[in-house]
C-alpha cells in the first residue's frame, strides 16, 4: 500500500508541473503590434515589473452604444528594453511579443511580455518647395502634335 501511494504522489507531481509549464512557461503564440506607445512604468508592491499601454488605430465595440480604442496592455521582462521603451513615449512603436496562457507575478501583470523593439527607417519628407516644383511639372501645358 505504501508503494501505492509514493506511485500516486510521483505522477501527481509530475502532471503538476506538466501543467504549471504549460501554464506558465509554454509560448501560446508570437507576434509583433504596432501602434502609439502611452505608457511605461515600472510597477508592484513586492516583485517591481515594467508594464506597458500601446494604442493601436482603429475603434472597436466592446459594448452595444460604446467606442473604444484598440489599447495593448503588456510587461516587459528585460531591463534595457523596458528602458528604451520609456524614451520612446507618445511615439509610434512595433514591438515584438510572446504570449503564454497565464501570468506571473515575477514576469509582470499580463500574459503579453514585449521582447524586442522592431525599428525601421523612416525617410524624411521632403521639403515644401520640392513638392512645389512636382506640381509645377504636372500643371505645365502638353502639347500633342499629330
Amino acid at each position: 500500500m505504501k508503494k501505492f501511494w509514493s506511485v500516486t504522489l510521483l505522477l501527481l507531481i509530475a502532471v503538476g508541473a506538466v501543467v504549471f509549464y504549460f501554464r506558465f512557461y509554454f509560448v501560446f503564440g508570437e507576434g509583433v503590434k504596432s501602434g502609439e506607445l502611452n505608457y511605461v512604468v515600472k510597477k508592484g508592491l513586492i516583485f517591481k515589473t515594467y508594464e506597458g499601454k500601446l494604442i493601436q488605430s482603429g475603434i472597436r465595440s466592446k459594448a452595444a452604444g460604446s467606442i473604444q480604442s484598440y489599447e495593448f496592455d503588456f510587461s516587459v521582462e528585460n531591463k534595457e528594453v523596458a528602458e528604451r521603451l520609456m524614451l520612446q513615449g507618445g511615439k509610434i512603436v512595433e514591438l515584438r511579443y510572446k504570449e503564454y496562457f497565464g501570468a506571473l507575478p515575477w514576469r509582470g501583470f499580463t500574459k503579453y511580455i514585449v521582447d524586442s523593439i522592431i525599428t525601421h527607417d523612416v525617410p524624411a519628407l521632403p521639403e515644401a518647395s520640392v513638392i512645389e516644383d512636382k506640381v509645377e511639372q504636372l500643371s505645365e501645358p502638353v502639347q500633342l502634335t499629330e
